[in-house]
Protein backbone atom coordinates (compact mmCIF):
# COMPACT_ATOMS: atom_id res chain seq x y z
CA UNK A 1 0.00 0.00 0.00
CA UNK A 2 1.12 3.55 -0.77
CA UNK A 3 0.31 4.55 2.82
CA UNK A 4 2.78 2.00 4.22
CA UNK A 5 5.42 4.71 4.00
CA UNK A 6 3.73 6.59 6.87
CA UNK A 7 2.54 3.68 9.03
CA UNK A 8 4.85 0.65 8.76
CA UNK A 9 8.09 0.00 10.63
CA UNK A 10 9.76 1.18 13.81
CA UNK A 11 10.99 4.39 12.18
CA UNK A 12 7.36 5.41 11.52
CA UNK A 13 6.39 5.39 15.19
CA UNK A 14 6.20 9.23 15.21
CA UNK A 15 3.89 9.15 12.23
CA UNK A 16 1.60 6.58 13.87
CA UNK A 17 1.60 8.67 17.01
CA UNK A 18 0.20 11.61 15.08
CA UNK A 19 -2.45 9.41 13.47
CA UNK A 20 -3.44 8.12 16.92
CA UNK A 21 -3.82 11.75 17.99
CA UNK A 22 -6.69 12.14 15.51
CA UNK A 23 -8.60 9.37 17.32
CA UNK A 24 -7.75 6.52 14.98
CA UNK A 25 -7.36 3.03 16.42
CA UNK A 26 -4.60 0.57 15.50
CA UNK A 27 -7.18 -1.37 13.48
CA UNK A 28 -8.11 1.72 11.46
CA UNK A 29 -4.48 2.62 10.83
CA UNK A 30 -3.90 -0.93 9.58
CA UNK A 31 -6.55 -0.55 6.85
CA UNK A 32 -6.15 1.27 3.52
CA UNK A 33 -6.27 5.03 4.04
CA UNK A 34 -8.85 6.65 1.75
CA UNK A 35 -8.97 10.39 1.27
CA UNK A 36 -12.50 11.79 1.13
CA UNK A 37 -12.04 15.10 -0.66
CA UNK A 38 -15.03 17.29 0.13
CA UNK A 39 -15.87 20.77 -1.17
CA UNK A 40 -18.57 21.40 1.43
CA UNK A 41 -19.09 25.00 2.51
CA UNK A 42 -21.89 27.26 3.72
CA UNK A 43 -21.63 29.78 0.84
CA UNK A 44 -22.59 27.73 -2.21
CA UNK A 45 -26.03 26.11 -2.66
CA UNK A 46 -24.42 23.30 -4.62
CA UNK A 47 -22.24 22.53 -1.64
CA UNK A 48 -24.21 23.23 1.53
CA UNK A 49 -25.35 19.61 1.75
CA UNK A 50 -22.05 17.94 0.93
CA UNK A 51 -21.42 17.22 4.60
CA UNK A 52 -24.23 14.63 4.35
CA UNK A 53 -22.81 13.27 1.10
CA UNK A 54 -19.40 13.05 2.77
CA UNK A 55 -20.83 11.09 5.71
CA UNK A 56 -22.46 8.67 3.27
CA UNK A 57 -19.18 8.21 1.41
CA UNK A 58 -17.31 7.54 4.65
CA UNK A 59 -19.93 4.98 5.66
CA UNK A 60 -19.41 3.21 2.35
CA UNK A 61 -15.61 3.23 2.70
CA UNK A 62 -15.86 1.80 6.23
CA UNK A 63 -18.39 -0.84 5.15
CA UNK A 64 -15.92 -2.05 2.52
CA UNK A 65 -12.94 -2.23 4.88
CA UNK A 66 -11.19 1.12 4.42
CA UNK A 67 -10.43 4.03 6.72
CA UNK A 68 -11.95 7.26 5.41
CA UNK A 69 -10.02 10.46 6.12
CA UNK A 70 -11.83 13.61 5.06
CA UNK A 71 -10.36 16.95 4.06
CA UNK A 72 -11.85 19.98 2.34
CA UNK A 73 -11.10 22.19 -0.65
CA UNK A 74 -12.46 25.59 -1.64
CA UNK A 75 -15.44 26.09 -3.91
CA UNK A 76 -16.63 29.34 -5.52
CA UNK A 77 -20.26 29.98 -6.50
CA UNK A 78 -20.11 31.42 -10.00
CA UNK A 79 -23.60 32.85 -9.61
CA UNK A 80 -22.65 34.90 -6.57
CA UNK A 81 -19.33 35.89 -8.19
CA UNK A 82 -21.00 36.89 -11.47
CA UNK A 83 -20.84 40.40 -12.87
CA UNK A 84 -18.16 41.91 -10.64
CA UNK A 85 -14.45 41.61 -9.85
CA UNK A 86 -15.01 38.40 -7.89
CA UNK A 87 -15.55 36.45 -11.12
CA UNK A 88 -11.85 36.90 -11.91
CA UNK A 89 -11.16 34.30 -9.23
CA UNK A 90 -13.51 31.62 -10.56
CA UNK A 91 -11.48 29.94 -13.31
CA UNK A 92 -8.16 30.41 -11.47
CA UNK A 93 -9.66 28.56 -8.49
CA UNK A 94 -9.61 25.40 -10.63
CA UNK A 95 -5.81 25.30 -10.38
CA UNK A 96 -5.88 26.04 -6.64
CA UNK A 97 -8.23 23.09 -6.13
CA UNK A 98 -6.11 20.74 -8.23
CA UNK A 99 -2.93 21.82 -6.45
CA UNK A 100 -4.43 21.48 -2.98
CA UNK A 101 -5.79 17.97 -3.61
CA UNK A 102 -2.44 16.93 -5.07
CA UNK A 103 -0.61 18.38 -2.06
CA UNK A 104 -2.81 16.77 0.58
CA UNK A 105 -2.94 13.34 -1.04
CA UNK A 106 0.80 13.29 -1.72
CA UNK A 107 1.91 14.64 1.66
CA UNK A 108 -0.17 12.06 3.53
CA UNK A 109 0.43 9.16 1.10
CA UNK A 110 -3.26 8.28 0.77
CA UNK A 111 -4.07 4.99 -0.93
CA UNK A 112 -7.16 6.15 -2.80
CA UNK A 113 -9.55 9.07 -3.17
CA UNK A 114 -13.28 9.64 -3.22
CA UNK A 115 -13.80 13.15 -4.59
CA UNK A 116 -16.97 15.11 -3.80
CA UNK A 117 -17.37 18.19 -6.02
CA UNK A 118 -20.49 19.79 -7.42
CA UNK A 119 -20.04 23.23 -8.96
CA UNK A 120 -18.24 24.66 -11.93
CA UNK A 121 -14.47 24.69 -11.28
CA UNK A 122 -14.45 22.12 -8.51
CA UNK A 123 -15.26 19.16 -10.77
CA UNK A 124 -12.47 19.80 -13.31
CA UNK A 125 -10.03 20.83 -10.57
CA UNK A 126 -10.52 17.52 -8.80
CA UNK A 127 -10.34 15.59 -12.10
CA UNK A 128 -7.04 17.30 -12.86
CA UNK A 129 -5.69 16.25 -9.46
CA UNK A 130 -6.86 12.67 -9.95
CA UNK A 131 -5.08 12.55 -13.31
CA UNK A 132 -1.85 13.91 -11.80
CA UNK A 133 -1.82 11.64 -8.76
CA UNK A 134 -2.95 8.50 -10.62
CA UNK A 135 -4.03 6.70 -7.45
CA UNK A 136 -7.37 4.85 -7.44
CA UNK A 137 -10.10 7.49 -7.43
CA UNK A 138 -13.84 7.82 -7.89
CA UNK A 139 -16.17 10.82 -8.13
CA UNK A 140 -19.55 11.41 -6.52
CA UNK A 141 -21.02 14.88 -6.87
CA UNK A 142 -23.69 16.56 -4.76
CA UNK A 143 -26.25 16.39 -7.57
CA UNK A 144 -28.42 18.98 -9.33
CA UNK A 145 -30.94 21.33 -7.73
CA UNK A 146 -34.61 20.81 -8.50
CA UNK A 147 -36.24 23.43 -10.68
CA UNK A 148 -38.29 26.03 -8.84
CA UNK A 149 -41.99 26.54 -9.47
CA UNK A 150 -43.75 29.85 -9.84
CA UNK A 151 -47.31 30.35 -11.06
CA UNK A 152 -47.44 26.98 -12.76
CA UNK A 153 -44.10 27.12 -14.58
CA UNK A 154 -40.59 25.87 -13.91
CA UNK A 155 -38.00 28.51 -13.08
CA UNK A 156 -34.29 28.50 -12.25
CA UNK A 157 -31.34 30.80 -11.61
CA UNK A 158 -31.13 31.74 -15.28
CA UNK A 159 -34.74 32.91 -15.13
CA UNK A 160 -33.69 35.41 -12.45
CA UNK A 161 -30.66 36.65 -14.39
CA UNK A 162 -32.83 37.27 -17.45
CA UNK A 163 -35.51 38.88 -15.29
CA UNK A 164 -33.11 41.74 -14.51
CA UNK A 165 -33.26 42.74 -18.18
CA UNK A 166 -37.04 42.26 -18.21
CA UNK A 167 -37.38 44.58 -15.23
CA UNK A 168 -35.07 47.19 -16.76
CA UNK A 169 -37.12 47.18 -20.00
CA UNK A 170 -40.39 47.53 -18.09
CA UNK A 171 -41.63 44.02 -18.79
CA UNK A 172 -41.51 42.92 -15.11
CA UNK A 173 -42.32 44.80 -11.93
CA UNK A 174 -40.02 44.91 -8.91
CA UNK A 175 -42.61 42.94 -6.93
CA UNK A 176 -42.67 40.18 -9.56
CA UNK A 177 -38.86 40.09 -9.55
CA UNK A 178 -38.85 39.71 -5.77
CA UNK A 179 -41.34 36.85 -6.00
CA UNK A 180 -39.16 35.12 -8.59
CA UNK A 181 -36.02 35.49 -6.44
CA UNK A 182 -37.64 33.46 -3.68
CA UNK A 183 -38.90 30.69 -5.97
CA UNK A 184 -36.13 30.13 -8.52
CA UNK A 185 -33.65 28.18 -6.39
CA UNK A 186 -35.74 25.97 -4.08
CA UNK A 187 -32.90 24.24 -2.23
CA UNK A 188 -29.49 22.65 -2.34
CA UNK A 189 -27.77 21.35 -5.45
CA UNK A 190 -25.99 22.63 -8.54
CA UNK A 191 -28.26 24.98 -10.52
CA UNK A 192 -31.07 23.07 -12.21
CA UNK A 193 -30.23 23.47 -15.92
CA UNK A 194 -27.45 21.99 -18.02
CA UNK A 195 -25.10 24.76 -16.94
CA UNK A 196 -21.37 24.18 -16.41
CA UNK A 197 -21.60 22.33 -13.09
CA UNK A 198 -24.10 19.78 -14.33
CA UNK A 199 -22.34 19.49 -17.69
CA UNK A 200 -19.11 18.53 -15.93
CA UNK A 201 -20.85 16.16 -13.53
CA UNK A 202 -22.42 14.40 -16.52
CA UNK A 203 -19.01 14.19 -18.16
CA UNK A 204 -17.50 12.45 -15.12
CA UNK A 205 -19.81 9.59 -16.08
CA UNK A 206 -18.89 9.80 -19.76
CA UNK A 207 -15.17 9.77 -18.85
CA UNK A 208 -15.73 6.68 -16.72
CA UNK A 209 -14.74 8.36 -13.44
CA UNK A 210 -18.15 8.15 -11.71
CA UNK A 211 -20.86 5.54 -11.29
CA UNK A 212 -24.01 5.80 -13.42
CA UNK A 213 -26.40 8.46 -12.16
CA UNK A 214 -23.74 10.80 -10.83
CA UNK A 215 -24.58 13.59 -13.26
CA UNK A 216 -28.36 13.66 -12.87
CA UNK A 217 -29.69 12.18 -9.58
CA UNK A 218 -31.17 15.20 -7.75
CA UNK A 219 -29.34 16.52 -4.71
CA UNK A 220 -32.29 16.21 -2.34
CA UNK A 221 -33.01 12.53 -2.94
CA UNK A 222 -32.07 9.48 -0.91
CA UNK A 223 -30.78 7.99 -4.16
CA UNK A 224 -27.96 10.56 -4.07
CA UNK A 225 -26.88 9.32 -0.63
CA UNK A 226 -27.09 5.69 -1.75
CA UNK A 227 -24.89 6.56 -4.71
CA UNK A 228 -22.40 8.15 -2.30
CA UNK A 229 -22.32 4.99 -0.19
CA UNK A 230 -21.83 2.80 -3.26
CA UNK A 231 -19.02 5.06 -4.44
CA UNK A 232 -17.34 4.77 -1.03
CA UNK A 233 -17.55 1.01 -1.27
CA UNK A 234 -16.40 0.96 -4.89
CA UNK A 235 -13.14 2.77 -4.15
CA UNK A 236 -12.06 -0.31 -2.23
CA UNK A 237 -12.66 -2.48 -5.29
CA UNK A 238 -10.64 -0.08 -7.42
CA UNK A 239 -7.85 -0.24 -4.83
CA UNK A 240 -7.84 -4.03 -4.77
CA UNK A 241 -7.75 -4.20 -8.57
CA UNK A 242 -5.34 -1.24 -8.77
CA UNK A 243 -7.51 0.47 -11.40
CA UNK A 244 -6.15 3.98 -11.72
CA UNK A 245 -7.42 7.19 -13.34
CA UNK A 246 -4.98 7.09 -16.26
CA UNK A 247 -6.21 3.60 -17.14
CA UNK A 248 -9.72 5.05 -17.30
CA UNK A 249 -9.11 8.54 -18.72
CA UNK A 250 -7.61 7.42 -22.03
CA UNK A 251 -7.80 9.17 -25.39
CA UNK A 252 -10.87 7.06 -26.23
CA UNK A 253 -12.53 8.06 -22.95
CA UNK A 254 -11.95 11.75 -23.63
CA UNK A 255 -13.39 11.36 -27.12
CA UNK A 256 -16.43 9.68 -25.55
CA UNK A 257 -16.79 12.60 -23.15
CA UNK A 258 -16.67 15.09 -26.04
CA UNK A 259 -19.32 13.05 -27.90
CA UNK A 260 -21.65 13.06 -24.89
CA UNK A 261 -20.97 16.77 -24.44
CA UNK A 262 -22.08 17.40 -28.01
CA UNK A 263 -25.14 15.15 -27.71
CA UNK A 264 -26.44 16.90 -24.60
CA UNK A 265 -25.41 20.44 -25.62
CA UNK A 266 -23.19 21.02 -22.60
CA UNK A 267 -21.64 24.26 -21.43
CA UNK A 268 -18.94 25.88 -23.57
CA UNK A 269 -16.77 25.79 -20.44
CA UNK A 270 -16.28 22.07 -21.03
CA UNK A 271 -14.06 23.09 -23.94
CA UNK A 272 -11.76 24.72 -21.37
CA UNK A 273 -11.90 21.97 -18.78
CA UNK A 274 -11.58 18.74 -20.76
CA UNK A 275 -8.27 19.83 -22.40
CA UNK A 276 -6.91 20.86 -18.99
CA UNK A 277 -7.81 17.47 -17.51
CA UNK A 278 -6.32 15.69 -20.53
CA UNK A 279 -3.12 17.72 -20.14
CA UNK A 280 -2.70 16.43 -16.57
CA UNK A 281 -3.37 12.92 -17.85
CA UNK A 282 -0.54 13.38 -20.37
CA UNK A 283 -2.86 13.46 -23.38
CA UNK A 284 -3.55 16.01 -26.14
CA UNK A 285 -7.10 17.24 -26.66
CA UNK A 286 -7.00 19.97 -29.33
CA UNK A 287 -9.93 22.11 -30.41
CA UNK A 288 -9.86 20.35 -33.78
CA UNK A 289 -10.97 17.14 -32.07
CA UNK A 290 -13.98 18.93 -30.58
CA UNK A 291 -14.74 20.22 -34.07
CA UNK A 292 -14.46 16.74 -35.61
CA UNK A 293 -16.60 15.06 -32.94
CA UNK A 294 -19.21 17.82 -33.15
CA UNK A 295 -19.51 17.37 -36.90
CA UNK A 296 -20.51 13.70 -36.51
CA UNK A 297 -22.45 13.73 -33.23
CA UNK A 298 -26.14 14.71 -33.30
CA UNK A 299 -27.69 16.92 -30.65
CA UNK A 300 -30.16 14.73 -28.74
CA UNK A 301 -31.09 16.49 -25.49
CA UNK A 302 -32.43 20.04 -25.23
CA UNK A 303 -32.11 21.17 -21.61
CA UNK A 304 -32.08 24.65 -20.11
CA UNK A 305 -30.81 27.12 -21.32
CA UNK A 306 -31.25 25.67 -24.81
CA UNK A 307 -34.62 24.04 -24.21
CA UNK A 308 -37.44 23.67 -21.69
CA UNK A 309 -36.27 20.71 -19.63
CA UNK A 310 -34.21 20.51 -16.42
CA UNK A 311 -31.80 17.98 -14.97
CA UNK A 312 -34.51 16.12 -13.08
CA UNK A 313 -36.22 15.46 -16.42
CA UNK A 314 -33.05 13.98 -17.88
CA UNK A 315 -32.67 11.81 -14.78
CA UNK A 316 -36.20 10.47 -15.16
CA UNK A 317 -35.43 9.74 -18.82
CA UNK A 318 -32.51 7.48 -17.91
CA UNK A 319 -29.77 10.04 -17.45
CA UNK A 320 -26.35 9.94 -19.07
CA UNK A 321 -26.40 6.12 -19.56
CA UNK A 322 -29.48 6.43 -21.80
CA UNK A 323 -27.74 9.11 -23.90
CA UNK A 324 -24.60 6.99 -24.13
CA UNK A 325 -26.60 3.90 -25.08
CA UNK A 326 -28.20 5.75 -27.98
CA UNK A 327 -24.80 6.95 -29.19
CA UNK A 328 -23.26 3.49 -28.79
CA UNK A 329 -26.09 1.93 -30.78
CA UNK A 330 -25.08 4.09 -33.73
CA UNK A 331 -21.31 3.58 -33.31
CA UNK A 332 -20.88 7.16 -32.13
CA UNK A 333 -19.24 6.04 -28.88
CA UNK A 334 -16.36 3.69 -28.06
CA UNK A 335 -17.54 0.83 -25.85
CA UNK A 336 -14.07 -0.37 -24.85
CA UNK A 337 -12.81 2.17 -22.26
CA UNK A 338 -12.71 1.01 -18.65
CA UNK A 339 -14.81 2.74 -15.97
CA UNK A 340 -14.75 3.03 -12.18
CA UNK A 341 -17.51 0.42 -12.09
CA UNK A 342 -14.79 -2.05 -13.01
CA UNK A 343 -16.53 -2.68 -16.33
CA UNK A 344 -16.17 -1.29 -19.82
CA UNK A 345 -18.51 1.36 -21.19
CA UNK A 346 -20.32 -1.28 -23.27
CA UNK A 347 -20.72 -3.58 -20.26
CA UNK A 348 -22.15 -0.73 -18.20
CA UNK A 349 -24.66 0.06 -20.93
CA UNK A 350 -25.84 -3.51 -21.48
CA UNK A 351 -29.63 -3.51 -21.24
CA UNK A 352 -29.87 0.30 -21.18
CA UNK A 353 -32.16 1.78 -23.81
CA UNK A 354 -33.55 5.16 -24.77
CA UNK A 355 -37.34 5.36 -24.65
CA UNK A 356 -38.06 8.93 -23.52
CA UNK A 357 -39.01 12.00 -25.54
CA UNK A 358 -36.48 13.98 -23.49
CA UNK A 359 -33.65 12.07 -25.21
CA UNK A 360 -34.28 11.96 -28.93
CA UNK A 361 -33.17 9.06 -31.10
CA UNK A 362 -30.33 9.78 -33.49
CA UNK A 363 -32.76 9.63 -36.40
CA UNK A 364 -34.88 12.41 -34.89
CA UNK A 365 -32.14 14.59 -33.39
CA UNK A 366 -32.67 18.29 -32.74
CA UNK A 367 -29.81 18.90 -35.16
CA UNK A 368 -27.41 16.57 -37.02
CA UNK A 369 -24.30 18.01 -35.40
CA UNK A 370 -23.32 18.78 -31.83
CA UNK A 371 -24.63 21.39 -29.43
CA UNK A 372 -21.24 23.16 -29.32
CA UNK A 373 -19.50 24.62 -32.37
CA UNK A 374 -15.83 25.55 -32.71
CA UNK A 375 -15.39 28.76 -34.68
CA UNK A 376 -12.39 29.85 -36.75
CA UNK A 377 -11.50 32.80 -38.97
CA UNK A 378 -9.38 35.94 -38.98
CA UNK A 379 -11.01 37.09 -35.74
CA UNK A 380 -10.22 33.76 -34.04
CA UNK A 381 -7.19 32.19 -35.75
CA UNK A 382 -6.70 29.75 -32.85
CA UNK A 383 -10.39 29.10 -32.36
CA UNK A 384 -13.46 30.23 -30.44
CA UNK A 385 -16.51 28.47 -28.99
CA UNK A 386 -20.28 28.97 -29.23
CA UNK A 387 -23.16 26.96 -27.78
CA UNK A 388 -24.91 26.55 -31.13
CA UNK A 389 -27.79 24.69 -29.50
CA UNK A 390 -28.75 27.86 -27.62
CA UNK A 391 -28.69 30.16 -30.67
CA UNK A 392 -31.95 31.19 -32.36
CA UNK A 393 -32.22 30.04 -35.99
CA UNK A 394 -32.27 33.62 -37.28
CA UNK A 395 -28.95 34.32 -35.52
CA UNK A 396 -27.04 31.35 -36.91
CA UNK A 397 -25.72 33.74 -39.53
CA UNK A 398 -25.37 37.39 -38.58
CA UNK A 399 -23.51 40.41 -39.90
CA UNK A 400 -23.45 43.77 -38.18
CA UNK A 401 -21.45 46.71 -36.82
CA UNK A 402 -19.09 46.20 -33.88
CA UNK A 403 -19.83 47.84 -30.56
CA UNK A 404 -16.50 47.63 -28.74
CA UNK A 405 -15.88 47.51 -24.97
CA UNK A 406 -12.63 46.84 -23.15
CA UNK A 407 -14.28 45.14 -20.17
CA UNK A 408 -17.62 43.67 -19.12
CA UNK A 409 -18.98 46.52 -16.98
CA UNK A 410 -19.33 49.23 -19.68
CA UNK A 411 -20.89 46.68 -22.03
CA UNK A 412 -23.53 45.75 -19.44
CA UNK A 413 -24.19 49.44 -18.77
CA UNK A 414 -24.70 50.05 -22.50
CA UNK A 415 -27.11 47.11 -22.79
CA UNK A 416 -29.20 48.06 -19.77
CA UNK A 417 -29.05 51.71 -20.79
CA UNK A 418 -30.63 51.01 -24.18
CA UNK A 419 -27.52 51.91 -26.21
CA UNK A 420 -27.37 48.59 -28.07
CA UNK A 421 -29.50 48.29 -31.19
CA UNK A 422 -30.85 45.31 -33.10
CA UNK A 423 -28.20 44.08 -35.54
CA UNK A 424 -25.20 45.11 -33.42
CA UNK A 425 -22.24 42.83 -32.67
CA UNK A 426 -21.02 43.49 -29.13
CA UNK A 427 -17.29 42.91 -28.64
CA UNK A 428 -16.04 42.56 -25.05
CA UNK A 429 -12.27 42.17 -24.92
CA UNK A 430 -9.35 42.17 -22.48
CA UNK A 431 -11.32 39.61 -20.47
CA UNK A 432 -9.26 36.55 -21.46
CA UNK A 433 -7.23 34.32 -19.12
CA UNK A 434 -4.31 36.77 -19.08
CA UNK A 435 -6.08 40.05 -19.85
CA UNK A 436 -8.89 39.73 -17.32
CA UNK A 437 -7.08 38.25 -15.61
CA UNK A 438 -9.12 35.13 -14.93
CA UNK A 439 -11.41 34.97 -17.98
CA UNK A 440 -14.65 36.17 -16.44
CA UNK A 441 -18.02 34.72 -17.47
CA UNK A 442 -20.41 37.09 -19.23
CA UNK A 443 -23.77 35.79 -18.03
CA UNK A 444 -25.03 39.22 -16.97
CA UNK A 445 -24.66 40.81 -20.44
CA UNK A 446 -26.17 37.82 -22.24
CA UNK A 447 -29.00 37.56 -19.72
CA UNK A 448 -29.68 41.29 -20.03
CA UNK A 449 -29.93 40.90 -23.81
CA UNK A 450 -32.32 37.96 -23.41
CA UNK A 451 -34.42 39.76 -20.82
CA UNK A 452 -34.72 42.82 -23.06
CA UNK A 453 -35.70 40.71 -26.07
CA UNK A 454 -32.43 41.29 -27.95
CA UNK A 455 -30.95 37.78 -27.84
CA UNK A 456 -32.54 37.08 -31.25
CA UNK A 457 -31.18 40.32 -32.71
CA UNK A 458 -27.68 40.95 -31.29
CA UNK A 459 -24.48 38.87 -31.31
CA UNK A 460 -21.86 39.03 -28.57
CA UNK A 461 -18.17 38.12 -28.96
CA UNK A 462 -15.51 37.97 -26.25
CA UNK A 463 -12.09 36.62 -25.38
CA UNK A 464 -13.66 35.92 -22.00
CA UNK A 465 -16.16 33.14 -21.56
CA UNK A 466 -19.82 32.46 -20.85
CA UNK A 467 -21.77 30.72 -18.16
CA UNK A 468 -23.37 27.43 -19.05
CA UNK A 469 -26.64 29.31 -18.50
CA UNK A 470 -25.97 31.68 -21.43
CA UNK A 471 -28.22 31.56 -24.48
CA UNK A 472 -28.12 33.54 -27.69
CA UNK A 473 -25.40 34.15 -30.26
CA UNK A 474 -22.58 34.37 -27.73
CA UNK A 475 -19.12 33.34 -28.95
CA UNK A 476 -16.36 33.17 -26.37
CA UNK A 477 -12.79 31.93 -25.82
CA UNK A 478 -11.64 33.95 -28.84
CA UNK A 479 -7.96 33.11 -29.27
CA UNK A 480 -5.46 34.70 -29.30
CA UNK A 481 -6.98 36.99 -26.69
CA UNK A 482 -6.66 40.77 -26.87
CA UNK A 483 -3.98 40.92 -24.18
CA UNK A 484 -1.78 38.70 -26.38
CA UNK A 485 -2.29 40.93 -29.41
CA UNK A 486 -5.06 38.85 -30.98
CA UNK A 487 -7.15 40.28 -33.80
CA UNK A 488 -9.94 41.06 -31.33
CA UNK A 489 -7.65 43.79 -29.91
CA UNK A 490 -7.73 45.56 -33.30
CA UNK A 491 -11.51 45.78 -33.74
CA UNK A 492 -12.82 49.34 -33.85
CA UNK A 493 -16.30 50.76 -33.29
CA UNK A 494 -18.44 50.29 -36.39
CA UNK A 495 -16.31 47.59 -38.06
CA UNK A 496 -18.42 44.98 -39.86
CA UNK A 497 -18.23 41.52 -38.31
CA UNK A 498 -19.74 38.33 -39.73
CA UNK A 499 -20.74 35.43 -37.47
CA UNK A 500 -21.41 32.32 -39.57
CA UNK A 501 -22.10 29.43 -37.19
CA UNK A 502 -23.12 26.80 -39.80
CA UNK A 503 -19.77 27.32 -41.59
CA UNK A 504 -17.85 27.84 -38.32
CA UNK A 505 -16.48 31.24 -39.42
CA UNK A 506 -15.88 34.40 -37.40
CA UNK A 507 -14.70 37.20 -39.67
CA UNK A 508 -13.67 40.81 -39.17
CA UNK A 509 -14.49 42.47 -42.50
CA UNK A 510 -11.67 45.02 -42.69
CA UNK A 511 -9.00 45.49 -45.40
CA UNK A 512 -5.69 43.76 -44.74
CA UNK A 513 -3.74 46.99 -45.13
CA UNK A 514 -5.91 48.64 -42.49
CA UNK A 515 -5.41 45.68 -40.14
CA UNK A 516 -1.64 45.87 -40.63
CA UNK A 517 -1.70 49.57 -39.74
CA UNK A 518 -3.72 48.93 -36.59
CA UNK A 519 -1.43 46.12 -35.55
CA UNK A 520 1.59 48.37 -35.91
CA UNK A 521 -0.09 51.00 -33.71
CA UNK A 522 -1.28 48.52 -31.04
CA UNK A 523 0.49 48.59 -27.68
CA UNK A 524 0.42 46.03 -24.89
CA UNK A 525 -1.98 47.23 -22.17
CA UNK A 526 -0.95 47.39 -18.55
CA UNK A 527 -1.79 44.33 -16.47
CA UNK A 528 -4.84 45.14 -14.36
CA UNK A 529 -3.74 43.25 -11.25
CA UNK A 530 -0.11 43.27 -10.14
CA UNK A 531 -0.18 41.55 -6.74
CA UNK A 532 -1.36 38.27 -5.27
CA UNK A 533 -2.51 35.06 -6.88
CA UNK A 534 -4.19 36.65 -9.90
CA UNK A 535 -0.95 38.40 -10.85
CA UNK A 536 0.91 35.09 -10.71
CA UNK A 537 -1.93 33.47 -12.64
CA UNK A 538 -1.81 36.09 -15.40
CA UNK A 539 1.93 35.57 -15.80
CA UNK A 540 1.68 31.77 -16.13
CA UNK A 541 -1.68 31.01 -17.77
CA UNK A 542 -1.87 29.63 -21.30
CA UNK A 543 -4.41 30.51 -23.99
CA UNK A 544 -8.05 29.50 -23.76
CA UNK A 545 -7.52 27.34 -26.85
CA UNK A 546 -5.14 25.23 -24.73
CA UNK A 547 -7.49 24.96 -21.75
CA UNK A 548 -6.13 27.98 -19.82
CA UNK A 549 -3.68 25.72 -18.01
CA UNK A 550 -0.75 26.96 -15.93
CA UNK A 551 2.62 26.12 -17.39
Amino acid sequence: MRSDVIRRGVERAPHRSLLYATGLTPEEIDRPLIGVVNSHNDLVPGHVHLDRVGRAVKTGVSMAGGTPLEFNVIGICDGVAMGHAGMRHSLPSRELIADSVEAMASAHMLDGLVLIPNCDKIVPGMLMAAARLDVPAIFVSGGPMLAGRLRGRNVDLNTVFEAVGEHRSGRMSEEELGELELAACPGCGSCAGLFTANSMNCLTEALGMALPGNGTIPAVTAARLRLAKRSGMQIMSLLREQIRPRQIMTEAAFENAVAVDMAIGGSTNTVLHLPAIAYDAGLPLPLKLFDAVSSRTPYLVSLRPSGPHHMQDLDEAGGVPAVMAELLKHDLLDGEPLTVAGKTVAENLKGVSQTSKIIRPVEGAHRPDGGIAIMWGNLAPDGAVVKAAAVAPEMMHHRGPARVFDSEEPALEAILGGDIQAGDVIVIRYEGPRGGPGMREMLMPTSALAGMGLDHKVALLTDGRFSGATRGSATGHISPEAARGGTIALVQEGDEIEVDIPNRRLTLLAPEAEMARRRKDWTQPEIRITTGYLARYAAAVSAASEGAILR
